[in-house]
């Protein structure tokens, strides 16, 4: 049964990710979210248009994000399943319980897909971003590095970070039995993860949404940070270069004339 669980849970994470890859592909757009000649062309329509436009639409977004939760948030999952594996035997766990944290972490984080797609739309409506996800000015490309860069310093991230990096700990002060107790248990670690994490799926409207690149970089760096060896030593550096980052976007232009 171990096994079988194991298998499923990194076989949806690769069913997400060619997912992706694919609704990526079909839309003109190569590996790292550059547009070709008609996703450049789909970028600039009005979503207001008498047209189906499915990134005009909510639940399709919605559909988007949510593949992109599981394709991006399942693998930083792993040290928490680990966890409370070791935990089955001397506190009563069982694989139930392991599902349902595992549930619970996915609805916590479906709940921000619907959030966060909502948020596109009104940008979408509102021209801040176009119709692939990416921000319409370098001043808003550079506010989100800069402000997803200072919150690496902030307390709440380090609160949030700190039950993300070491899972144990939550599971000792809230631990509960069977798939209620689990489902339980993985919306409140959900919940501290999406405290940690929200920045990183911010920044996709810097590079576009769709953007495979911005999706492995961000996913890379949020396992980073939940390893137990060197999860705490990456945070601040990583502060520092998105905000560096963001000043970039905006003096580079500057310097060269761009």
């Amino acid at each position: 049964m171990r096994n079988v669980l194991w298998l499923g849970f990194f076989a949806a994470i690769l069913v997400a990710w060619w997912w992706l890859y694919d609704m990526s592909a079909g839309m003109g757009l190569d590996l790292i979210g550059r547009p070709g000649g008609m996703a450049e062309a789909m970028r600039w329509m009005d979503p207001r248009m008498d047209m189906d436009m499915p990134m005009a639409r909510f639940w399709p977004l919605f559909a988007m994000w949510a593949v992109m939760m599981a394709a991006m948030m399942l693998p930083t999952m792993v040290p928490t399943l680990s966890a409370y594996e070791d935990l089955m035997t001397s506190a009563n766990g069982s694989r139930a319980g392991w599902l349902g944290v595992l549930g619970g972490y996915g609805l916590v984080w479906v709940a921000f897909a619907a959030v966060i797609a909502g948020v596109q739309l009104a940008l979408l409506f509102g021209g801040i971003v176009d119709m692939l996800g990416i921000a319409t000015s370098r001043w808003l490309s550079a506010g989100l590095l800069v402000v997803v860069g200072v919150f690496q310093f902030t307390r709440a991230k380090a609160v949030c970070h700190g039950v993300c990096h070491s899972p144990v700990g939550y599971f000792l002060g809230h631990w509960r039995t069977g798939f209620a107790g689990g489902l339980r248990m993985g919306l409140g670690l959900g919940a501290y993860c999406v405290g940690c994490c929200w920045g990183f799926m911010a920044l996709g409207f810097v590079g576009g949404v769709m953007s495979l690149l911005w999706m492995g970089l961000a996913t890379l760096f949020m396992v980073l940070e939940k390893l137990p060896q060197i999860g705490h030593h990456v945070v601040k550096p990583m502060g520092f270069a998105l905000i560096l980052a963001g000043v970039a976007v905006v003096a580079v232009p500057v310097v060269t004339g761009g």
